[in-house]
Order: C-alpha cells, then sequence, then structure tokens
C-alpha cells in the first residue's frame, strides 16, 4: 500500500515550520495515542503514522531528503524492514511533556497515576438553580485505607517485584517498526505483586475501602439539568503517589409549577376573561424576582405573547443578567353563564350581526365546539 504525503499526514503545509510541524504532531498524538483509544487499530495505525511522518519532518537532514525524492528519499531510515525505532525516544519525552503518555521517568519505577473521575447525579430545584446554591450532597466512594495506608500490604510485610514488568509497571509491545508503552495488566501499573499471605486485612489487598462522605459544593445561578459540576480530587484515589481523580455531578432541574424554561427565557401562561381580552386591562404577574403588573391591551387575542425584558432565567457565568419572561394570554371561555351575562352576549351577537334564538345562542354555538 502506497505511503500518504507526510505534510498531509500531519495536516500542515510544506512551508511549515519546525513549531508548527511538532504542534500538528502532538496534535494528532493527543487524538490517537492508544492509551486513549484502547483496542482501536485504525487509532493506533494513524498514531503510528503520525510519528512515521514526524521522525521525518522533524529532521533537518530526513526532510531536505524527503522534500528532494519523497519517500524514496528516506526509505533506508523508514523502510518496513529497517526503521531505526530509537528516534522515538524524543517522541516519548514529547508526549509525557505535554500529555502524561510515553515512557516513565528515567529513575526507573512505575509512574504516577491519576485516580479515576466520578460521576454521580445531583437534584436542585428550580429556584437553587435560579439563585444559585450551596448543596450538601454524600458520596460513596473508594478511599485509601487506612490500616496499610494504601499499600494493601499487612504490616511489616513488603511487596514482590511483578513478574511481568519487572516493576516498571509497564511493558513494550511491538507493531512493526514501532514499540508502544502499555500499562501493565499482571500489576495494573504499580509494578509490583502481593502475596496472598501479606495481604491487609482490612482491605484484602485493594489498596482502598469504600466510605461515604459529606460533600459542600457551590452550584451557580443559571445552571440547567445536563450540565456537569466538576469538583475537584473528590474522584478515586491515585496510583503510586498520583493525584485523585475528579466528581462530576449531572445536575437534574426539578420543573417549575408555573413556568417553563428554555435556556435563559422563561414561558408562562396566565388566562384572561373574554372582557378583559376585548376591553384591555391590568393584571397582576407573578416573576421569579417578585410580583409585578402586566397590561393588556384591548382586542388581545387568545395566544397573543407578551415580552417582558429580564424577568427571566438567570443567566450562567453573568451575574444579574437575565433572559425575558415571555407570557401568553389565554381567553378563558366562561362554561356557565347567569341570565343576565348570556342577555349581554345575545346583545352583543345581535349588534355584530349574528342570528340569535333562545335555543342556540352563539355562545351556546361556540360552546358546542368544545363538546
Amino acid at each position: 500500500m502506497s505511503k500518504r504525503d507526510y505534510y498531509a499526514v500531519l495536516g500542515v503545509e510544506r512551508n511549515a515550520n519546525a513549531q508548527e510541524i511538532k504542534k500538528a504532531y502532538r496534535a494528532m498524538a493527543l487524538k490517537y495515542h492508544p492509551d486513549k483509544n484502547p483496542d482501536d487499530k485504525d487509532a493506533e495505525e494513524k498514531f503510528k503514522e503520525a510519528a512515521e511522518a514526524y521522525a521525518v519532518l522533524s529532521d533537518s537532514e530526513k526532510k531536505s531528503m524527503y522534500d528532494q525524492f519523497g519517500h524514496a528519499g528516506v526509505a533506508a531510515g523508514v523502510g518496513s524492514g529497517g526503521f531505526d525505532s530509537s528516534v522515538f525516544s524524543g517522541f516519548e519525552d514529547i508526549l509525557g511533556d505535554f500529555f502524561g503518555f510515553g515512557r516513565r521517568s528515567r529513575g526507573g519505577g512505575p509512574r504516577r497515576q491519576q485516580g479515576r473521575s466520578l460521576e454521580q447525579a445531583m437534584s436542585i430545584t428550580f429556584m437553587e438553580a435560579y439563585e444559585g446554591c450551596q448543596k450538601e450532597i454524600s458520596i460513596t466512594k473508594p478511599e485509601h485505607c487506612g490500616t496499610c495506608d494504601g499499600t494493601g500490604l499487612k504490616t511489616g510485610a513488603k511487596p514482590a517485584t511483578c513478574a511481568t514488568c519487572g516493576g516498571m509497571g509497564q511493558v513494550q509491545v511491538q507493531s512493526g517498526f514501532f514499540a508502544i508503552s502499555r500499562t501493565c495488566h499482571s500489576c495494573g501499573g504499580t509494578g509490583q505483586r502481593i502475596d496472598p499471605g501479606d495481604l491487609c486485612t482490612t482491605c484484602r489487598g485493594n489498596k482502598t475501602v469504600t466510605q461515604t462522605h459529606e460533600l459542600t459544593v457551590n452550584v451557580a445561578a443559571g445552571v440547567d439539568t445536563g450540565m456537569r459540576l466538576k469538583v475537584r480530587g473528590q474522584g478515586e484515589p491515585g496510583l503510586n503517589g498520583g493525584p485523585p481523580g475528579d466528581l462530576y455531578l449531572v445536575i437534574h432541574v426539578e420543573p417549575h409549577e408555573f413556568f417553563k424554561r428554555d435556556g435563559d427565557h422563561l414561558y408562562a401562561q396566565i388566562p384572561i376573561s373574554f372582557s378583559q381580552a376585548a376591553l384591555g386591562t391590568e393584571i397582576p404577574l407573578p416573576t421569579l424576582q417578585g410580583d409585578d403588573k402586566l397590561k393588556i391591551p384591548s382586542g388581545t387575542q387568545s395566544g397573543q405573547r407578551f415580552r417582558v425584558k429580564r424577568a427571566g432565567f438567570s443567566i450562567l457565568g453573568r451575574p444579574q443578567s437575565f433572559g425575558d419572561l415571555i407570557i401568553e394570554a389565554v381567553v378563558v371561555t366562561p362554561k356557565k353563564l347567569g341570565k343576565r351575562e348570556r342577555e349581554l352576549l345575545e346583545e352583543l351577537a345581535a349588534i355584530e350581526g349574528d342570528q340569535v334564538n333562545e335555543s342556540r345562542s352563539v355562545f351556546q354555538r361556540v360552546k358546542d365546539l368544545f363538546h
């Protein structure tokens, strides 16, 4: 299979400078690194392809040969049978410096690993989301075992070296000319194993115990259902002295009995009578900021909307900023009429030119449409 153009592989122009080439490679390495895409052969191939391209374009002599003669000019260095894998030592440093990938520190031993992040649902009321709040939550998660201080060993015992990785915490997987470092599955990256007789009696060698504790979190005004609140350092404990992971709280905002929310705006329906719609009036208007009034102009139709500026929901990240409140007027038809009300409506109907009789008034015909 023919090889792709190295510049196209990294997505840079042929006149790109060394810094642009390095930046492009770093982006691709982060996206396709095997540690981030386990068991994804396509990502692994793209990662190796990007590494091969960078091996050439980051070397001024190889780049010059490639620019003049293409792949044939550097075939001796990156051919299928003769690639010098030592060039990848620099790549691991690049990845390690920027992304935490690559090989261990030159001092040897298992590398520090951040603990896994956790996710938990959290419900808040409509007003808590509007005003912002402090929320008390309970969280159950693994914590370092206090008996063995997270070693998994009983008092006085020492761990043995993992036979699979030789205590390094990682194993090299050869794929053609390219060697990839992966976490050792035998020891989970610790580089150590514990004999059954040396297990901590509390955690049984797991190094962690499940504990529940209370946590106070600050919820900003304007949050909405589905948003995630990040609480740093409240995930699972790290390995080999690494930092703990983070906790993500997935927010659910309980609905309001009167208002409906759409982004930063609020919507509500307010019933008005026929006479209020026809003659116009001023009605009480409840808002999240307190009671207000809404002017209904004469001739208002059912379904007509009115916008009240800055009476909507809080805007996240913008203190004292609010969306709008949109009110829909709903003209309510009375279900029962008194004698005088019927007479007045029949007079109105007569003025408007409708045919009215005792057995079937215009209002009765309107009522029949809803039954």
